[in-house]
């Protein structure tokens, strides 16, 4: 498997690089992943603001040389991981505004006259890694499930991507947290996985 690693923290202290850590470290020693790629945003200065005008159409987005690079990225992974914080309910605007460059119409659907688009990333399995301060079940009760809606159903489900996994980790800030139980999870998660193990 080819497997692409998009993590989403400005601070490489944080516990979301921990996680990321446990990840790589997982993928290392499973036999199924050949090769992984490490994109970080905030490490590359990702520019997450769309800018259109008289010379920059947005429905040329999906050639648009300067994100060339993203896209064959894209195009390369069987597996994309997603590593980020749950900030006001809601991944953080930097990995928002990668999925806005990035999921354009011509390179990740195409406008077929239907109710809902061809999803041209077919064949792909995504897993969203997410850390919050507050309980783990608080985004299913009090947000009705905002977070995993917007991800898989308004992104992922429109591209043609079906296979999606979520580990939502609560109480990241609280010393009971068992944040190093939930790094070794998701390192044994990650050592195990194989091209048919991934359920939604």
């Amino acid at each position: 498997m080819n497997v692409l690693i998009v993590f989403t923290h400005p601070n490489h202290q944080s516990l979301s690089y921990s996680f990321l850590q446990g990840v790589l470290r997982g993928c290392k020693e499973n036999h199924a992943i050949q090769n992984v790629q490490v994109l970080d945003l905030y490490g590359e200065n990702f520019n997450p603001i769309l800018t259109f005008g008289e010379n920059k159409k947005r429905r040329d987005m999906y050639k648009d040389p300067e994100l060339e690079k993203y896209r064959n990225q894209l195009s390369w992974a069987e597996k994309i991981i997603f590593i980020y914080p749950i900030w006001w309910g809601r991944p953080p605007a930097m990995l928002m505004g990668y999925i806005d460059k990035m999921f354009a119409s011509g390179f990740a659907y195409k406008d077929n006259g239907k109710l809902l688009p061809e999803g041209l990333l077919k064949g792909k399995s995504v897993v969203c890694i997410s850390v919050m301060k507050g309980p783990t079940l608080y985004p299913m009760f009090w947000l009705n499930n905002a977070h995993k809606v917007l991800m898989r159903k308004a992104l992922f489900q429109y591209v043609g991507i079906k296979k999606v996994k979520f580990l939502e980790f609560g109480n990241m800030e609280s010393a009971k947290g068992k944040q190093v139980e939930k790094i070794e999870r998701v390192y044994k998660y990650f050592q195990k996985l194989n091209s048919h193990s991934l359920t939604s």
